[in-house]
Order: structure tokens, then sequence, then C-alpha cells
């Protein structure tokens, strides 16, 4: 089984330890977790990663902005947008500035989130 790679940026430290060792704890996914988005972007942008975990409320750079980079460095980059601020403007502008995906936090699960990364993956 080949594993996928995911970045994972989140400027909540518990949010990435969460996801971190549950995505990695069956050794499917190869997890690396950003907690400042000013330092991920670079390497976020290179196009090393399956898909893109990316929260959408950081105070270093707003989740919008970030996705219009990574589009900008590779259009074809998979990007579930995340947040627990949810409003309809923003899942509409996520989604027209390419995103493929949209969840909440919390998540209804992390079985749930994992359904979703799959689902993704598949696309």
């Amino acid at each position: 089984m080949s594993k996928y790679s995911i970045a994972i940026v989140d400027d909540e430290v518990e949010i990435l330890n969460v996801l971190d060792r549950f995505l990695s704890r069956n050794n499917e996914y190869s997890v690396t977790t950003y907690s400042n988005p000013l330092t991920a972007l670079d390497s976020v942008c290179s196009g090393k990663y399956d898909i893109v975990l990316l929260d959408i409320m950081m105070p270093q750079m707003n989740g919008l902005d970030f996705l219009d980079k990574i589009k900008e460095a590779n259009e074809d980059q998979k990007v579930i947008m995340m947040t627990a601020y949810s409003t309809l403007d923003k899942v509409l502008r996520s989604h027209k500035k390419g995103a493929t995906d949209f969840v909440m936090k919390p998540f209804e699960s992390l079985q749930f989130l994992n359904s979703e990364i799959q689902r993704v993956l598949k696309q």
C-alpha cells in the first residue's frame, strides 16, 4: 500500500497533534504539520503533497489567501478547507478559489474526516 502525503496547516497545535496521531496510526498517510502558514507556504506550494488540510482562520495569514497561493503554484493541488467559523460566504469563496472540499471543526468524527480525505484522494 502506498502512503499518501498530507500537509495540515492550522494555528491550533492541539488540532495538529490529534490529526497527526489519528492519520498516522495505520501508516496509510505521511503527515506533515504546520502551525504557522507563513513557514508552510513554500513547502505546501511545492506540490509535494497529495492533499492539504487548510484552516481558514489563522492569525498569520488567512486560509483563503493561502489557498490562492497554493492554486497559483499548482492548480491541481487537492485542498480540504477546515473551519469552526463557517458561513455560506466562506464555503462559496473556498470552492470558487479551487478548494476540493470543506469540513467543519469540530469534526463530526475523525472517521468522517478520514472518509472525506479518502473521497478527495480518489477524485
